[in-house]
Parts: C-alpha cells; structure tokens; sequence
C-alpha cells in the first residue's frame, strides 16, 4: 500500500525547468516535498527520494498524511500516545 501511496502522489507532481536550464519539482499535496536536478529525470529521482522521507518523518511524528488517490494511510498506522515528560 505504501508503494501504491507513493506511486500516486508522484503522479501529483509539478515539474519546472528553471532559467538555469536545471528542473524544480513538488508535490502540493505533500507541503515541503520539493527537489532539484540537473535534468528531468535527476529531479524526479530526488523528488521521489524526498516524497519518501517525508512520508517516514511524518509516520514517525503521528501526524496525518493527506489521502491520495482514495488511499488513506491514516486509517493503517496506530495513533502514537505522546508521553509527556517533566522536566
């Protein structure tokens, strides 16, 4: 599901060719997804490299990760208790 998830989001993608010559891509559905290359393809990689540690960070924090395509991760991951420490 994961792999479908990413799949899907990376169709979602937006890709520049900036004045350089060199590409921007991102995933406005993924606030903070964006990545550089030096071609197309070199972008897309990273992108996707991104999308994926984005994902990972957001799991690891309990925070909600948007639906896409009707695929809703949210519903598969326990809800993490936060603990709270004194200090």
């Amino acid at each position: 599901m994961l792999t479908e998830y990413i799949r899907k989001a990376m169709g979602k993608a937006v890709y520049e060719k900036l004045e350089d010559g060199t590409y921007s891509g991102e995933i406005s559905e993924c606030p903070g997804t964006i990545a550089f290359g030096h071609t197309l393809q070199e972008c897309q990689t990273e992108l996707e490299s991104a999308l994926e540690g984005w994902v990972l960070v957001k799991i690891r924090h309990g925070d909600d990760l948007p639906v896409i395509a009707g695929i809703d991760l949210n519903k598969m991951m326990p809800k993490l208790e936060r603990i709270a420490t004194s200090g």
